[in-house]
């Protein structure tokens, strides 16, 4: 590794080696080579003179670039594309008059992005199915653990701890909806040459557009797609990297929300990330255990959230067949965000791999404002006993008030339950107030709902999945 100038952090710190082999020189260049076989062969298969011993040779070559000779060439043409098909043609002498025949550039540099996003999503999506894995055995484990909610950070009706683990797994299982929605419709550019009319193809076919016609569904085949684009310019329509690159950010917005919930859970000790024996949490407080790794989840997401402009302005600024504006602004772009994504969803696998929980601590904070929210069924209990509403109601707002400013000002326990219990107002004795403190009894059917959430959403999805599933993440820091 190079200390003395710039390397991108995704790639030393956040992003898995096999995502960084996707956008690698390497694979870009193989599969370049891949396309270029791929269209002599359905040329060949089409009627063009091409020969199976040029082919061949094509294949023989395929995996063994040579790199300095295309750099050197490209030093004196200034084209990458042409570089390299003089390179491949310095290996394959009998084909190199068939190498790129009838094509632009843009037949292997739009097809071959097209390609590399898909192998991106399909990387991506084993982690997002790891990720709802890890989630649903945690919500499973704490559907019936009773929690305090919160509404504007504020206390709210109690929840469970495995209830509000499924409302982030809902926001995945929409991100993964539509991944397989955006996978399912990538597709090739094919071969439509310099403003998308395919004219060199109907010159190389003699005006047969039949031929010209079945071209790229040959093709398409070949690389594994169902289809290209039907029409386009010269490269595919950009809002196809647009409608990627949203996956992506719905993906980072998800993640963002699950590590901000837990960064505030972990500052009220309630739920911890794991933390590793010899973790360092500060330079200067050696206690402090922070969420660190939620941190950087939220840091990444905010990254690829603002990255999602850059494929919109592009594809809305792409001037009639087509402007070069885009190339260096696309590179960056696309190849950054799934890094980032990358590293993010690393982060969520570790992360939820190993949540830690601590029910006592859960306990103190749902009791200490539990008297307030069972004020209701104890005022309903009263009024079955022949009590007046509307007194009892004035009654409990006001001894509230008391043991608000108790708590509040002078930081005692909350003592509501004994005031009422001393109030003439009401029947029931301390031990009777006090059976209505069972915070199970204030968690509605939370886990009712986490479990028919896990068996009707989510179990399907990891059924169908199953080979996908078991992955551990390798957190680098």
């Amino acid at each position: 590794m190079s200390t003395d100038r710039y390397t991108s952090p995704l790639s030393e710190r956040y992003a898995s080696a096999d995502m960084q082999h996707v956008f690698s020189q390497d694979f870009k260049f193989r599969t370049w080579r891949r396309l270029w076989i791929a269209l002599a062969e359905t040329e060949k298969e089409l009627g063009l003179d091409i020969t199976d011993e040029q082919i061949e040779e094509l294949k023989a070559h395929a995996e063994d670039i040579n790199y300095d000779e295309a750099r050197a060439r490209e030093k004196i043409v200034r084209h990458d594309v042409m570089s390299h098909v003089y390179a491949y043609g310095l290996q394959c002498p009998k084909a190199k008059g068939i190498i790129h025949l009838g094509a632009t550039s843009c037949y292997v540099g739009d097809n071959t992005d097209v390609i590399v996003m898909r192998e991106g999503l399909t990387l991506l999506r084993k982690k997002l199915i790891n990720v709802i894995a890890n989630l649903s055995k945690f919500a499973d484990g704490n559907k019936d653990l009773p929690t305090l909610g919160f509404t504007h950070f504020q206390p709210a009706q109690p929840v469970s701890v495995g209830k509000r683990a499924c409302l982030w797994l809902q926001d995945l299982l929409y991100d993964l909806e539509d991944l397989d929605h955006c996978m399912a419709g990538l597709k090739l550019l094919g071969s439509k040459g310099t403003t998308g009319t395919q004219a060199s193809f109907v010159e190389l076919f003699k005006g047969d557009l039949d031929k010209v016609d079945r071209l790229d569904p040959m093709i398409a085949e070949k690389m594994g797609f169902e289809s290209c684009v039907a029409v386009s310019g010269q490269t595919y329509t950009r809002k196809q990297d647009q409608r990627v690159m949203n996956v992506l950010a719905g993906i980072a917005v998800s993640a963002s929300k699950m590590g901000g919930d837990i960064r505030l859970l972990q500052h009220l000790k309630e739920i911890e990330e794991p933390f590793e024996k010899g973790q360092i949490g500060s330079s200067a407080m050696a206690y402090k255990r922070n969420p660190m790794r939620s941190e950087r989840i939220c840091s990444l997401a905010r990254y690829v959230i603002s990255d999602s402009l850059n494929p919109a302005l592009t594809a809305s600024s792409q001037w009639l067949e087509r402007t070069l504006d885009d190339s260096a602004n696309k590179r960056i772009a696309m190849a950054e965000a799934f890094l980032a994504v990358d590293g993010i969803l690393d982060l969520c696998i570790n992360v939820t791999g190993g949540m830690v929980v601590y029910p006592k601590v859960i306990e103190k904070h749902l009791m200490a404002e539990l008297p307030f929210m069972a004020t209701e069924n104890i005022m309903m209990d009263e009024v079955a006993a022949g009590g007046d509403r509307q007194e009892l109601h004035e009654e409990i707002r006001k001894l509230s008030m008391e043991a608000g400013r108790v708590v509040k000002e002078e930081g005692g326990d909350n003592d509501l339950i004994d005031r009422i219990a001393k109030s003439d107002k009401f029947t029931q004795d301390l031990s009777a107030l006090k059976a209505n403190l069972d915070p199970a009894k204030y968690i509605g059917a939370s886990a009712h709902q986490v479990t028919r959430f896990l068996k009707e959403q989510v179990e399907p999805v990891l059924s169908a999945n199953r080979e996908l599933l078991g992955m551990e993440a390798d957190i680098n820091v």
